[in-house]
């Protein structure tokens, strides 16, 4: 499925290509709902870094998130690229080095209609604040942390993957 985004400014538009469009994988991680999810969670879908085409790129800025160690407290930069229009702040895509081939548009900033999920997934539970109220429907699951099942594979087992891209099929999140 090809994906239409934009920024709301429109300073920034984008088109990418994705086997897995079905936006389900609600994070409540601290860093997606402080940087992309202003209903307590946001959503990023799967796609092929290689058909990524962006225009207005000159106003695509790129944070860093700082990740703290639960276990020894350090913190450390994110290898995570958060990709954000500079003019208006919105967020757009997510592309890390340690899977190259993905890029993860959040679902916010995609034009084109996108297809309703059976189920959905709310993960990363663990760090969800106390005023976030949880919509959760028969079938949906719920993770304290990540789910064992990527992106693809959720898509793969509905029957929901677009087979005519596969080259992101068998990366993980």
């Amino acid at each position: 499925m090809n994906l239409d985004g934009s920024c709301h400014c429109g300073a920034v538009h984008f088109s990418v290509r994705s086997p897995h469009p079905y936006p389900y994988n609600l994070c409540y991680c601290s860093i997606c709902r402080k940087t992309a999810g202003g209903g307590g969670y946001a959503i990023n879908l799967g796609a092929d870094y290689s058909t990524l085409e962006v225009q207005g790129e000159e106003n695509v800025t790129v944070f860093h998130a700082l990740i703290k160690d639960a276990e020894t407290g350090d913190v450390n930069e994110s290898p995570g690229e958060r990709h954000f229009c500079s003019v208006c702040g919105s967020a757009l895509w997510v592309w890390d080095p340690r899977w190259p081939e993905l890029v993860h548009p959040f679902a916010s900033a995609i034009d084109t209609d996108l297809p309703a999920p059976p189920e959905r997934t709310h993960m990363m539970l663990a760090f969800k604040p106390a005023w976030v109220c949880l919509a959760v429907e028969d079938g949906d699951k719920l993770f304290d942390g990540y789910p064992t099942e990527s992106l693809a594979e959720w898509h793969r087992r509905l029957g929901l993957e677009d087979r005519t891209n596969l080259n992101c099929n068998t990366a993980r999140r």
